[in-house]
């Protein structure tokens, strides 16, 4: 048994994408729902097939910044001067400078969402037994994750939701883990997180000096190196395998 399993958690932090929601099948760079809202914006100047390009060419160079072991975050603004509205011509930028916040949440927003099973039981068991539950994630967009959290039913059970995009740093800095044992006036050494990926998530547990790190995958894939990607405490399949852990 490891050292964290010893006592109950001060809290649960978890990782928003692969263990509290996941979008099953979700593999476009963008839904055509965001293309015709950037279409309106920029008043026709570019043709859905255009602004579908720059989103599949700038969606794969943003994910290539992303897999980078980058501590600091981009501004929503920055990612889209940077991977999708480069090279448009002026008409096109600057009403899409104008609307960065509304395209963001649609650009990070899923309706394939779903909450990962036993996620609403883990989350109410946690509650019922007060360990208080927190957000630590990677996003474009917080706002958009908020949103759908509340829409699910369960966003008022989070104390803390801490984002990338607003603390502006990413995991695996441990800052995104500190600011929300801040916010909850607990020591990180007190704390379980729970991600889906050795290389974010159990090496930013790591870094901050957590009890414990708790892996549910989601099958991403991790760098097959054991300095980027450390191996968790605890592997669970699914919210359901968090229960247990309570009780030990």
């Amino acid at each position: 048994m490891d050292a964290g399993a010893t006592m109950r958690p001060a809290a649960l932090l978890l990782d928003f994408g692969g263990v509290l929601a996941d979008s099953p099948g979700e593999a476009r760079p963008c839904s055509p729902e965001l293309v015709l809202k950037v279409y309106n914006v920029i008043h026709g100047v570019l043709t859905p097939g255009q602004i579908q390009q720059s989103f599949a060419e700038g969606g794969e160079a943003y994910a290539r910044w992303r897999d980078e072991d980058s501590p600091d975050e981009l501004p929503q603004a920055e990612v889209w001067e940077r991977f999708v509205i480069k090279g448009w011509p002026a008409a096109a930028q600057v009403p899409v400078r104008g609307a960065i916040a509304k395209l963001s949440h649609a650009w990070a927003w899923r309706n394939s969402w779903e909450l990962r099973p036993g996620i609403r039981a883990a989350l109410e068991a946690y509650t019922a037994a007060g360990v208080p539950l927190a957000v630590v994630s990677n996003t474009l967009c917080g706002a958009a994750h908020r949103d759908y959290l509340t829409a699910a039913g369960v966003g008022h059970l989070f104390a803390v939701q801490v984002y990338s995009d607003e603390a502006g740093v990413r995991k695996p800095n441990p800052q995104m883990i500190w600011n929300a044992t801040d916010a909850l006036g607990v020591s990180p050494a007190d704390c379980w997180f729970v991600g889906d990926s050795k290389r974010r998530d159990v090496a930013c547990a790591r870094r901050a000096d957590v009890a414990r790190a708790i892996l549910m995958p989601s099958g991403r894939k991790d760098p097959d190196d054991p300095v980027l990607s450390p191996e968790p405490d605890v592997v669970v399949e699914d919210g359901f395998g968090l229960i247990p852990l309570l009780s030990e």
